[in-house]
């Protein structure tokens, strides 16, 4: 627990939940820390199955922080390096986190936070909530983030939200592929409990060899190495212990262990 975020465990399933509504859940140094160490812990831990995101308030994060952007101004171009770095390390954090993170955006979504919502592997949103790639107007580019928004939006989309900051609503943003489920606020929390509920259905090492093998083969060439590679991947898992028990619940018609 800490002043920035909420972490809460129930059973399989862990919330980190963004806490600062006073000021539409902004980034500063504190709440990067924050997040990479508490996904860095969250995916060394074996029994979990999914990691929801979430965040307090209005907004679901609006960025980098007023206070922090004033900070920054003075920076120099090592102290801007050193600072962009840190929060480059925690969206790799996440992204990479073993674990599937499932995004609960209840509200706007501006600049960072786009990036935020980019790195998770399942986005659901409120229809109302609006989404904006906002550097270009402060003069500034969302470059640490780029990499995963331009895989969430698709290249020809993000060139056109880099370089207008034009707002886009969460339909436009579910079009677009960044957003996989659209809810309403009294809907939002059982869309998030209907896809947990489906990642827990499915045998836990399969999922997080799913979410590995999407990043890998997803801008990858296919050479007789990465077929290889898909190959043995299938082996590893047919012969595994859960491979072996999902088969043979699926012919027997029985339940496999990870529901019991």
């Amino acid at each position: 627990m800490s002043s920035s975020l909420k972490i809460d465990r129930q059973g399989h399933i862990a919330t980190v939940t963004l806490n600062r509504p006073e000021v539409r859940n902004a980034f500063n140094e504190s709440v990067i820390a924050e997040l990479t160490e508490a996904f860095k812990t969250l995916g060394q831990d074996a029994s979990l199955r999914a990691i929801v995101l979430a965040a307090e308030g209005k907004a679901f994060c609006a960025g980098a922080d007023l206070n922090w952007m004033k900070a920054m101004a003075g920076y120099s171009w090592d102290e801007n390096h050193a600072d962009a770095s840190r929060l480059a390390e925690m969206l790799w954090t996440i992204y990479s986190c073993p674990v599937p993170v499932i995004a609960r955006v209840q509200g706007d979504v501006y600049a960072g936070g786009v990036g935020l919502v980019s790195v998770c592997d399942v986005v659901v949103a409120v229809d109302a909530a609006g989404f904006c790639l906002s550097e270009a107007k402060l003069g500034l580019l969302p470059a640490t983030i780029g990499p995963y928004v331009v895989r969430a939006l698709g290249e020809q989309a993000s060139r056109r939200c880099f370089i207008t900051a034009e707002r886009f609503s969460a339909t436009e943003a579910h079009r677009l592929g960044l957003v996989h489920e659209l809810a309403t606020v009294e809907t939002l929390d059982a869309k998030v409990a209907a896809l947990v509920e489906a990642l827990c259905a499915n045998g836990p090492a399969a999922v997080r060899a799913c979410k590995r093998l999407v990043q890998d083969v997803a801008h990858a060439t296919i050479t007789p190495s990465l077929r290889d590679d898909t190959a043995r991947r299938i082996a590893d898992i047919r012969a595994s212990e859960e491979g072996r028990e999902g088969v043979q619940s699926f012919l027997n018609k029985s339940r496999p262990s990870w529901l019991a």
